[in-house]
C-alpha cells in the first residue's frame, strides 16, 4: 500500500489541500452571511448557485482540456477559484456572492476532473481500487481539517477567507510539479432520464432525493448553526461530524453491500438517516445531541450514494455502466440544486427546525421508495453483482467511471475465482 501511495502522494497531498480550501468556503458562507444579515432563502439561492456552477463545470471541462490540455485547464480554473475566494469578503452582497459561488463552483468540478484524470492515469488495474480508496479519505479529511481551521479566525474579516484562497493555490504546487499531461480525457455520454429510469427507478430517484440530502447538509448545516445560536466552534464541530460519520460508516455498510441484497441496506440506511434527524429534530438545539444526529444523518449519506451506483449497474451490462453512471452523476447535481432551496424556504416556514424537517422528509422518502421497488422486481443474484466501492457525491465522472471499471473487474475476477474453486473441488 505504501509503495502505491508512493506514486501519487502529490496529486493526494494537492487534493487535501483544495478540500481544506473548499471545505472552509462552504461554511463561512453560512457564518458571513448570518453576519451580513442575509436570509435564509438567499443563502439558500447562494448554495444552490455552487451546484449550478458544479454540474456546468462537469459538462464543460472535458471539453476544454481536449483543446488546450490538463494543465492550462487545472491551472486556469485554480487562479479563478483562487480569485473568487477572496473576492467573497469585498462584495458581501447576495447578487455578488451568488455568481461568485457559482464560478467557484464551476472551477471546483473542473479541478476535480482534471486531477481524477492524472490520478486514473497513474492507477493500474492491480492499484486503481486502492488509489481511489486513498482519494477518497483524502478528500474526507480535507474537509473535516477545514473546520478546525475554522475556529482560528473570526468569519467578520477577511482573514479566514484568504486563507481559504491561500490553501487552494498551495494545492497546485504539489500537483502541478509532479505530473505530467495526460491523453485528453473522454467521458461518456450520459444516458437519457427516460432511459436511466427504465432501467433503475430506484437508483434513479433514489441518487436525486439524496443530491437534495448531501447539499442541504453541506451548504445549511452552518447555516442551521448560526439560527440557533451555536458558537463558530461548535458549528464547525457540527459540520465535521456531518462527514466524520461517512469515515466510520462507510466501511461497515460496504462489507454488508457485497453480502446481502442492496434495496434492503438501502432502505435500512436510509430509515436510519431518518431516525437521526428526527432525533436532531427533537435535540432542542443540544450541541452533544446534534453531533450524534449529524455523525449518523451525515455517516450514511456517502455509502448510499455508491449504493445506488453498485446497485444501478447490478442490473446492466458493463457496456451500459459508465452512461448509466453519467446519468446518476447529472441526476445527483439537479437534487443538488433543489435540496437547499428546499430547505431554505423550509427554514423560513417553520424555523431553524426546517433543516430537520426536510432532511428527516427525504430520507423517509428514499427508505419507501426502496421498500417499495422491493415488491416489484426480485433480488439480484449475489454472483450476478459488482464489487461496492467508495465514491464521494462530490466526484466527478471521471472517478465515478474508474471506479466502475474497478468493480467490473474485481466481480469479474471473483467469479473466476469461484470458478476455478468449483472445478478443482470436482475434481
Amino acid at each position: 500500500m505504501i509503495s502505491v501511495l508512493g506514486s501519487v502522494w502529490a496529486l493526494l497531498l494537492g487534493t487535501f489541500l483544495i478540500m481544506l480550501g473548499n471545505g472552509m468556503q462552504f461554511t463561512l458562507i453560512g457564518l458571513r452571511g448570518d453576519i451580513e444579515g442575509f436570509s435564509t432563502g438567499a443563502l439558500a439561492i447562494i448554495t444552490s448557485g455552487y451546484y449550478i456552477g458544479f454540474l456546468s463545470g462537469a459538462r464543460v471541462t472535458p471539453v476544454l482540456i481536449r483543446r488546450v490540455g490538463h494543465v492550462r485547464v487545472f491551472a486556469a480554473l485554480g487562479s479563478f477559484m483562487s480569485a473568487g475566494l477572496i473576492a467573497l469578503p469585498l462584495a458581501t452582497e447576495v447578487w455578488a456572492w451568488t455568481p461568485l459561488r457559482l464560478l467557484i463552483g464551476f472551477c471546483m468540478s473542473g479541478v476535480y476532473v482534471a486531477a481524477e484524470s492524472w490520478l486514473n492515469h497513474a492507477a493500474t488495474n492491480d492499484t486503481r481500487g486502492k488509489i481511489l480508496s486513498a482519494y477518497m479519505i483524502a478528500q474526507t479529511l480535507g474537509v473535516i481539517g477545514a473546520q478546525a481551521l475554522l475556529t482560528l479566525g473570526d468569519a467578520a474579516t477577511s482573514a479566514l477567507f484568504i486563507a481559504a484562497s491561500i490553501l487552494v493555490s498551495l494545492s497546485f504546487g504539489p500537483i502541478l510539479l509532479s505530473v505530467s499531461p495526460t491523453p485528453a480525457v473522454t467521458v461518456t455520454r450520459a444516458m437519457s432520464l427516460k432511459e436511466l429510469f427504465g432501467h433503475a427507478p430506484l437508483g434513479t430517484v433514489g441518487t436525486f432525493l439524496l443530491g437534495g440530502i448531501y447539499a442541504t447538509q453541506s451548504g445549511m448545516g452552518a447555516v442551521f448553526g448560526t439560527q440557533i445560536g451555536l458558537s463558530t466552534p461548535q458549528i464547525a464541530l457540527f459540520v465535521a461530524m456531518l462527514f466524520a460519520g461517512a469515515l466510520f460508516l462507510q466501511y461497515p455498510i460496504g462489507w454488508l453491500s457485497d453480502i446481502m441484497d442492496r434495496r434492503k441496506l438501502i432502505f435500512g440506511a436510509a430509515a436510519l438517516g431518518a431516525a437521526a434527524c428526527a432525533f436532531g429534530l427533537m435535540t432542542e438545539g443540544r450541541s452533544d445531541m446534534l453531533l450524534l444526529a449529524a455523525f449518523f444523518a451525515g455517516g450514511v449519506t456517502t455509502p448510499l450514494y455508491s449504493l445506488f451506483l453498485a446497485y444501478t449497474n447490478d442490473d446492466l451490462p458493463p457496456d451500459d455502466m459508465p452512461a448509466a453512471s453519467g446519468g446518476l452523476v447529472f441526476v445527483f447535481g439537479i437534487g443538488a440544486i433543489a435540496g437547499p432551496l428546499l430547505c431554505g424556504w423550509a427554514m423560513q416556514m417553520f424555523g431553524p427546525q426546517g433543516f430537520w424537517v426536510i432532511l428527516t422528509g427525504t430520507f423517509a422518502g428514499i427508505s419507501a421508495y426502496a421498500l417499495y421497488r422491493m415488491t416489484q422486481r426480485p433480488r439480484v443474484k449475489d454472483q450476478d453483482t459488482d464489487s461496492y466501492l467508495t465514491v464521494l457525491p462530490t466526484t466527478s465522472l471521471v472517478a465515478v467511471e474508474a471506479a466502475t471499471s474497478w468493480a467490473v473487474e474485481q466481480a469479474e475476477s471473483e467469479q473466476e475465482g469461484d470458478h476455478r474453486e468449483r472445478a478443482q473441488t470436482g475434481l
